[in-house]
């Protein structure tokens, strides 16, 4: 797989610039419950994101849009069109006309060819991705890297006490990033798709500051490392989110559903770490078992002294 890094030079290019575009992400309706009584909830909200690619139309995601121009810039990425950040000038989003606006430096090569095929995904939403699904498994080569026990529950503890819209208002996905139990990103959407393509979008513009300090004058960031890092999903490990995880370089992955036969074979063909069922203390490693450190001892519930019992006979 090409690595995303800056071009070489003299005079680097900026990062892309971006638009902060706002839309609400929750709307109240009124509800019949089983009582007969009528209540105002919140649902998501959904709507649609047309992207255009040096005034091309590209395709229409349906998103929650809590950061559209990270999701388009991760899901130019995600799906192979763009090499680097630094191939990006910006990333203009109107919610008015529902359009993301993308202008690229050099123009995108062979963009009708490489976009003529689509495969529909499992996604919530029906996504869809470009070109065969399978053609750069054969190219990653993930890092080495370890999560114990003890992370593994410490990730899923941030996620149950992290403030989501999920808890207000249902039917949405949310993704995460950790950097052992550091919760670095969050992001929620209608698909989880559209979650994981964000995430990439940040880590893009989020680059890592080399060993020694500040990057010298003339040269880029380094692109952020998925080497240490953790991805967190509530949805399904499916054939492409296993794929997405492992295009941006992340060797874990971590999920509160469980996995499909595809997701499964891509995840031992690439040797990644995939948990899945991650609820409380329960998990079940699916693949990638090595890079587990096992801490059972942490998954026994806790002797209650007899002194503590003997009043509750």
């Amino acid at each position: 797989m090409s690595s995303s890094s800056a071009p070489s030079g003299s005079s680097m290019p900026s990062l892309p610039r971006l638009t902060r575009a706002h839309a609400p992400l929750t709307h109240a309706v009124e509800i019949v419950n089983e009582l007969g009584e009528r209540e105002q909830v919140q649902i998501p909200a959904e709507r649609p994101l047309t992207i255009y690619v040096d005034k091309r139309e590209l395709v229409t995601l349906m998103t929650l849009g809590a950061q559209p121009e990270l999701l388009v810039l991760g899901y130019l990425r995600n799906q192979r069109l763009v090499e680097s950040v630094y191939d990006i000038e910006s990333i203009t989003v109107d919610w008015e006309v529902h359009a993301a606006a993308v202008r690229t430096r050099h123009g995108i090569a062979r963009i009708e060819e490489r976009t003529a095929s689509k495969v529909v995904t499992t996604g919530c939403g029906q996504g869809s991705v470009f070109g065969g699904l399978m053609d750069e498994v054969d190219r990653i080569q993930l890092p080495d890297a370890r999560l114990t026990q003890g992370q593994l529950y410490g990730i899923v503890n941030a996620i149950r006490l992290k403030e989501t819209t999920y808890k207000s208002s249902g039917s949405v996905h949310g993704c995460a990033l950790f950097q052992g139990e550091e919760l670095l990103t969050f992001v929620e959407d209608v698909g989880r798709h559209n979650a994981i393509d964000t995430i990439a979008g940040w880590m893009w513009m989020n680059p890592e500051t080399p060993a020694s300090g500040s990057p010298a004058e003339g040269s880029a960031s380094v692109p952020m490392s998925g080497a240490d890092k953790v991805f967190y999903t509530t949805g399904r490990l499916t054939s492409e989110m296993v794929i997405k995880s492992a295009q941006m370089g992340v060797p874990i992955v971590v999920s509160r559903s469980g996995m499909t036969q595809m997701g499964h074979a891509v995840a031992q063909q690439l040797g990644l770490c995939a948990i899945g069922r991650a609820t409380n203390r329960r998990f079940v490693c699916y693949s990638g078992a090595q890079r587990l450190v096992l801490q059972p001892e942490l998954a026994q519930a806790p002797v209650v002294p007899p002194a503590q019992t003997a009043g509750l006979r």
